[in-house]
C-alpha cells in the first residue's frame, strides 16, 4: 500500500499523482472551508479533491480547517474514486484553543483499505487510537500543523508497535512513516512516498486473574 504525502502544497497545485493508492495532503491542502459557501457553489474545494482522487486514480486526505456559522473546526476530508466519502474533526479540544470538537472515530474505506484518521490533539488520547486499532484498520494517518518537539514522533512509534498498526503523519512541512516494529522514517520533500506494509502481526497473550469463579453449583 503506497502513500503519497504531500507536506508542503496545496492540492490547487496538483490535476493528477503519481500512482500511489492514498493521498496525504497537510492543513494547507485545502485550507480554511466554509459550509455556507461550497453548499452555495461559491467555492468547491471539497469537489476539487474528489476530482483529484479521480483523475489520479487514489483516495485523497486532505486536512483543512472548516468553518460553519463561525464555528471552526480542525477537519480532514476524504475523497476517493471521485465521490467525497465524508469528513471528520478533531474530537479533543485543548484548553483556550478556539476550535470546537467534534464527534466519533474516523474510519473510512479507501481502495480496498480501512484507513483511520487521527486529528491533531487526538493523537495525545490512547483510546481513540486503541479504539482505531480494534476496529481493524490497515493504516492511521495522522495530520498535525506543525512539529514543536519529538514528542509526537515518539508518540506515533508507540502507538504502531503497541497496537500493531502502521502510522503515517503529516505535520507542517515533515512526513513520517511508523513501521509496526517501531522503526520511524522521516521526510522534509514536498513530495514523499511510503511503501507500507498492511499484513497484520498477532502474538498470544494470556494471563492469570482473580475472581470469574467457574464451579457453579446447580443451585444457581
Amino acid at each position: 500500500m503506497v502513500f503519497c504525502v504531500v507536506a508542503d502544497g496545496t492540492l490547487k497545485n496538483f490535476k493528477t499523482l503519481p500512482e500511489c493508492d492514498v493521498a496525504v495532503f497537510g492543513f494547507n491542502g485545502l485550507g480554511e472551508v466554509d459550509y455556507e459557501k461550497e453548499l452555495k457553489g461559491v467555492s468547491d474545494k471539497f469537489e476539487d479533491a474528489a476530482r483529484l482522487s479521480k483523475a489520479a486514480g487514489c483516495g485523497v486526505l486532505c486536512g483543512c480547517y472548516t468553518k460553519s456559522r463561525g464555528v471552526v473546526r480542525k477537519s480532514v476530508s476524504v475523497a476517493d474514486g471521485g465521490k467525497l466519502l465524508g469528513i471528520s474533526d478533531m474530537n479533543f479540544v485543548l484548553d483556550s484553543e478556539d476550535y470546537k470538537s467534534g464527534a466519533g472515530l474516523g474510519v473510512y474505506s479507501v481502495g480496498g483499505y480501512k484507513i483511520g484518521l487521527c486529528i491533531e490533539n487526538d493523537l495525545l488520547f490512547p483510546d481513540a487510537f486503541k479504539a482505531l486499532a480494534l476496529c481493524g484498520c490497515n493504516a492511521v494517518v495522522v495530520f498535525m500543523e506543525e512539529v514543536k518537539n519529538i514528542l509526537p514522533a515518539l508518540v506515533i512509534r508507540t502507538y504502531s508497535y503497541l497496537y500493531g498498526v502502521p502510522v503515517i503523519m503529516c505535520a507542517g512541512k515533515t512526513a513520517f512513516y511508523s513501521e509496526v516494529t517501531g522503526e520511524l522514517a522521516t521526510s522534509s520533500l514536498p513530495v514523499s512516498y511510503f511503501d507500507v506494509s498492511t499484513c497484520p502481526q498477532y502474538r498470544k497473550v494470556t494471563m492469570r486473574t482473580k475472581g470469574l469463579y467457574n464451579d457453579f453449583s446447580e443451585d444457581y
